[in-house]
């Protein structure tokens, strides 16, 4: 073997060594890469900025289940930086997304604040981004499961409701084809039907405005006068009052201003008295005053009847809850009014308040946003009594003095008898 060929073999061998040795090297910094990644806690570039953006509680966990890295929403569920995760359930669900290749979801109940705060229903999606980093997202699914319960609520409560004046229209109906030669019988059974009509009639249509309410369309806003409102509730229940016996008394405040659908607004204050005046006594009163004070108007409905225990005072504006479910079908109650009420105070930005003793009667508070009066309308006063007419109904004693309102509600001075 002559000089260049053994130089040739030298420098092959020793290219071959220098392979091996590089590929040895680069090897051992990829092994010490992954090892170290391995080992990490550090968390990638911009997922910080991303749960600092985010709406949702979203943490970023440790195999430890140590909290890293939260967004501002996860605070409020004790997920804070440097603690470990709270329930045995969350820390379940980061260790399984950790040995898993696919992300894992579950659906808690976990507690949002301090107790005696009411659990809430999560949905707890996590995902590994490293073997020891695991990102959870939490969404509060609450109110959408409030709402759907309550949607299918109000479809079987509405189903039920129906039921009862169809199925007594169908028998009244078969009674009178049946008692066709017994003309006194037949006017008995037609007044009945009437009624049952007129009753279905009323449900249908407070079925319909709730939905209304509850609909995404938008109110027909403009300045409302609330003296406008309170006369046109007052006018609409002058019968029913006068049939009642109950004398409906106007006071506070005059020239008040609130934005909102003047139409709604009167139906929400007339279903008040309504209210009133079908659960008080004969020869009592209702009264509806008016006040504003610190930018919000107040129209509370005062009776003196027979009052809501006050374990029904929490629900009273459920729909279709009726506290006392034998007199409001004597007097046709639907058992949506005061839900009507709630929805359409609601749209306007305000709230109902209630104020109630069994036995004192109770106190319905409407509180909407004030705006200033229009350019040109008078200031502010208060009402002066009116004399009844003379064609009115015959004269009866004197009604009792209207019970003073609770705190917060409007009180009756100089009012006008309705």
């Amino acid at each position: 073997m002559d000089t260049t060929q053994l130089a040739l073999l030298a420098l092959f061998v020793g290219i071959l060594i220098g392979g091996s040795i590089s590929a040895i090297i680069v090897a051992a910094l990829r092994a010490r890469d992954n090892a170290r990644v391995e080992t990490s806690l550090q968390i990638p570039d911009g997922v910080r900025e991303v749960l600092h953006g985010m709406d949702d509680a979203a943490v970023v966990v440790d195999a430890s289940s140590t909290v890293l890295a939260a967004s501002a929403a996860a605070v409020p569920f004790d997920l804070i930086e440097g603690r470990s995760l709270p329930t045995d359930e969350l820390r379940a669900v980061a260790r399984t997304a950790r040995t898993a290749d696919a992300p894992e979801t579950e659906t808690l109940r976990l507690r949002r604040g301090a107790p005696p705060a009411e659990p809430r229903l999560v949905v707890v999606r996590a995902t590994r981004i490293s073997p020891r980093l695991t990102l959870l997202v939490l969404r509060d699914i609450t109110e959408r499961e409030r709402v759907e319960e309550m949607r299918r609520d109000f479809v079987a409560n509405t189903s039920h409701e129906l039921k009862t004046p169809v199925g007594a229209v169908s028998l009244l109906a078969e009674a009178i084809e049946s008692a066709a030669d017994d003309p006194p019988q037949v006017r008995i059974f037609t007044a009945r039907l009437s009624a049952e009509a007129a009753r279905l009639a009323l449900l249908t249509s407070r079925i319909m405005n709730l939905s209304r309410l509850q609909a995404a369309d938008e109110l027909t806003l403009r300045d409302v006068a609330i003296d406008e409102v309170v006369a046109s509730a007052l006018d609409a229940h002058a019968i029913q009052a006068d049939s009642a016996g109950v004398d409906v008394v106007r006071g506070g405040l005059r020239g008040l201003y609130v934005r909102g659908d003047a139409q709604v607004l009167s139906e929400a204050v007339g279903n008040l008295i309504a209210n009133a005046i079908a659960y008080s006594t004969r020869g009592s009163s209702v009264g509806v005053g008016v006040k504003a004070a610190d930018g919000i108007i107040e129209i509370a409905v005062t009776d003196r009847g027979i009052g809501i225990a006050e374990g029904d005072q929490d629900r009273i504006f459920e729909r279709f809850y009726r506290a006392d479910p034998a007199r409001a079908r004597r007097t046709g109650g639907s058992g949506l009014g005061l839900s009507i009420v709630k929805h359409a105070v609601q749209r306007h930005g305000g709230d109902v308040r209630l104020w109630s003793r069994p036995g004192r009667g109770s106190t319905f508070t409407i509180r909407l946003p004030q705006i200033e009066a229009p350019v040109g309308e008078p200031v502010p006063k208060r009402g002066r009594k009116k004399k009844r007419p003379a064609t009115a109904s015959p004269p009866r004693s004197a009604a009792p003095k209207t019970p003073a309102a609770p705190t917060g509600s409007a009180t009756l001075t100089n009012g006008d008898t309705v």
